[in-house]
């Protein structure tokens, strides 16, 4: 539970980072993020990367980042697939380059791969 919560407040924040970022294309200074309460759960689902990391703590980091990635990319496309039967998915990325199903995105393939990472160590810690 602990580090559900943990997972849960980081996707949180890595969300608002990554969002108002994004506004800057859009010439928005005022670099207001924006998220779901819908997010939380599901950036805390990524506490299954602790009894995951523990197995794979002899691998690469390459190996790891690209495991973690494809949790992430499924993790996404079932919790969006869901909400979205329910037209309650806070994204969507159907006129999105790379997209698939309106619910994931693979050009986003480096940054679920660094998050994974990331959260490798938020759940050590």
């Amino acid at each position: 539970m602990k580090n559900f919560m943990k997972c849960g407040i980081c996707g949180w924040c890595l969300e608002l980072l990554w969002t108002s970022l994004h506004s800057l294309s859009r010439q928005d200074y005022k670099m207001i993020g924006h998220s779901s309460v819908w997010m939380f759960p599901i950036y805390g689902m990524a506490a299954i990367i602790g009894p995951l990391s523990r197995k794979l703590k002899n691998q690469n980091i390459a190996l790891r980042g690209i495991l973690y990635m494809n949790g992430i990319f499924t993790m996404e496309y079932l919790t969006g697939t869901l909400l979205k039967k329910h037209n309650l998915c806070p994204w969507d990325y159907s006129n999105a380059p790379l997209n698939f199903h309106g619910v994931i995105r693979l050009d986003y393939a480096p940054v679920w791969f660094l998050t994974g990472l990331l959260f490798e160590k938020v759940v050590k810690h």
